[in-house]
């Protein structure tokens, strides 16, 4: 009983196999049942109306017609030596020997028999009731009498021009020999019987073999928790997650593949035209190194995609791209970088101060005052710290002169210099400084990297900004033009060669250390401003031996008013008035 208990249940291929298979069986049989029963019914009609034309011809035929009608006249019945060797005897005996009927009765009008194929029976009263026979109607009945079960007619006998009914004729065939023919007739039925039966099972093996294949020989509830599972894990990851089938359709697009990839729902939709990048369809193809990740931009972010195969057991499924955002990512790290290159600058520059305090203290300790007050009003004149950035106090957002001071710095100590152009004139203030550390960063970095690898002698970045004012005291526009001592931008089609801003493109030897997404900042650049309106665009090519390439962005919406910022400042209070203050307490 125990072994009983702890039997594994039976699959649910299996369960609908054998339920197939009893349904099939059941439909075959009952089938073959109907058809025999309906077999039978036809033989016994038949049957019938076999006798009931052998009797109308027995009881039509004039000789049985006028001997029945003497023997009805006459007071008693004739006795059985007599009838047997009668004329009825011999007609009734002749007709059933040609028609191998199991019986031919004829009798008088009170339904005592005449003719009777057992010669005991003669003079008695038949089996079965003759009435309606007697009563002039011909009828056809199936019973058991004396010789056994039949399937007969009764058929009234008139006497000789007269419609008086002075007896009747009784005919039947055994119904064993309906049964013999229905056992001929019954071969074909069990062939086909058993034909539909074999093509019912084989169909059902089709039928669960299919199944198993469709769901992977899943049982349902295994099905039902992997669709609840499906659901928690895709809409439950910010990951995108981007299933395509064997057959090349798109089985799963989650909502986070369509908010990093700005599309719709593609369900459905053929992998090769869904319009996606194409980094992630050469990720899926026959050729492609399976978990190799590769960096792109769409919809204005920075995305890391992988492809893998994926499998079961041996059945292959098709693909899954995962994708990953690493636009906060690399906005951080390039955020990180300026902050810990200027973190550098201010240890050696407070390293400089120091230099300069002690340089003070040894003028006054050997007496030399007036070359102390000198030495003190140049450094009020030029500030103790200073960004080696020329030209800086041409901006007056702080945001600006921080980073711009930041990128100095990271440019001098690759040996070049950062420049601010002539026609630099910042008189608002950044309201959008994330997007503008992107574009102006990215734009910087590549400049830098250019001089570095350019074949000039002197080596520099020069930068111009230029804020223009909003219509009506709304959010201004931000123009950048950032030019370099490189060797320019390879050969192309014209100075709008879009080759430039495609992902990928670099001109640098190696990526300054992995991962670090080199060829996405122009493209990643110009979505961002294309998506404020704005645009980035090449200005000139540059020339070997430089000048090189000139870049342009504008950036609307990312600066505010000098009145605004005026406005800002007047309400909080100038150190100067705090400092004033301390000296009258």
């Amino acid at each position: 009983m125990g072994a009983l208990a702890r039997r594994t249940p039976l699959r649910f291929t299996t369960q609908t196999l054998l339920l197939q298979l009893g349904v099939v069986a059941l439909v075959v049989l009952l089938s073959s049942a109907v058809h025999a029963w309906l077999t039978y019914e036809r033989l016994g009609r038949e049957a019938e109306n076999q006798a009931l034309t052998l009797a109308r011809t027995v009881a039509s035929d004039p000789a049985v017609r006028a001997e029945v009608q003497q023997i009805s006249a006459q007071p008693g019945t004739p006795p059985p030596a007599q009838l047997l060797a009668g004329p009825l005897m011999a007609a009734a005996e002749g007709a059933r020997a040609r028609t191998g009927a199991l019986f031919v009765v004829i009798t008088d009008e009170t339904g005592l028999r005449l003719a009777h194929p057992d010669a005991d029976r003669l003079g008695e009263r038949v089996s079965t009731d003759p009435s309606e026979a007697l009563s002039g109607r011909e009828v056809t009945t199936r019973n058991t009498g004396t010789l056994g079960p039949s399937a007969g007619a009764k058929v009234p006998v008139f006497a000789p021009a007269s419609s008086t009914v002075v007896g009747e004729v009784s005919v039947g065939y055994s119904t064993e020999s309906i049964s013999q023919s229905l056992a001929r007739d019954i071969v074909p039925i069990a062939l086909t019987a058993a034909g539909a039966l074999l093509a019912g099972v084989l169909v059902s093996f089709l039928l669960r073999h299919r199944l198993r294949r469709l769901t992977l020989g899943l049982e349902p509830e295994e099905i039902s928790t992997l669709v609840h599972d499906q659901v928690a894990v895709l809409q439950g990851v910010d990951d995108g997650v981007i299933g395509v089938a064997a057959d090349g359709r798109i089985s799963v697009f989650n909502s986070a593949a369509q908010r990093l990839l700005g599309r719709p729902d593609l369900t459905g939709t053929p992998w090769a035209d869904a319009g996606v990048p194409a980094q992630l369809l050469a990720l899926t193809k026959a050729d492609a190194a399976e978990g190799d990740a590769v960096e792109l931009v769409a919809g204005g972010r920075v995305l890391v995609a992988s492809a893998r195969k994926a499998l079961h057991g041996r059945e292959d499924l098709g693909w899954v791209v995962m994708l990953r955002d690493r636009t906060e990512l690399q906005q951080l790290t390039r955020q990180l970088d300026a902050v810990g290159t200027l973190s550098t600058a201010l240890r050696a520059q407070r390293h400089e101060f120091a230099n300069q305090l002690h340089t003070i203290a040894g003028f006054m300790s050997i007496g030399q005052h007036q070359q102390a007050r000198d030495f003190l009003a140049r450094l009020a004149a030029t500030g103790p710290l200073k960004f080696p950035v020329d030209q800086a106090e041409l901006l007056q957002d702080p945001y600006l002169q921080a980073f711009l001071g930041a990128k100095g710095v990271e440019a001098d100590e690759r040996g070049v210099a950062l420049r601010l152009g002539p026609e630099t004139l910042v008189r608002g203030v950044v309201v959008e400084p994330q997007e503008v550390t992107t574009v102006l960063g990215n734009l910087i970095d590549n400049a830098v990297n250019a001089a570095v690898a350019g074949s000039a002698s002197e080596r520099w970045v020069e930068v111009e900004v230029l804020d223009e004012p909003g219509d009506g005291g709304g959010p201004g526009t931000l123009h950048i033009l950032v030019g370099d001592s490189g060797d320019g931008l390879p050969p192309g089609d014209g100075p709008e060669d879009e080759g430039v801003f495609a992902e990928g493109f670099t001109t640098a030897k190696r990526p300054a250390r992995a991962g670090a997404g080199q060829g996405l900042g122009l493209a990643l650049a110009r979505q961002l401003a294309r998506r404020r309106g704005g645009d980035v665009r090449v200005l000139e090519r540059g020339t070997p031996g430089g000048p090189g390439a000139v870049f342009m962005a504008t950036l609307p919406g990312t600066t505010a008013g000098a009145g605004e910022k005026a406005a800002e400042n007047a309400s909080e209070p100038r150190a100067d008035d705090l400092a004033e203050g301390d000296n009258d307490v």
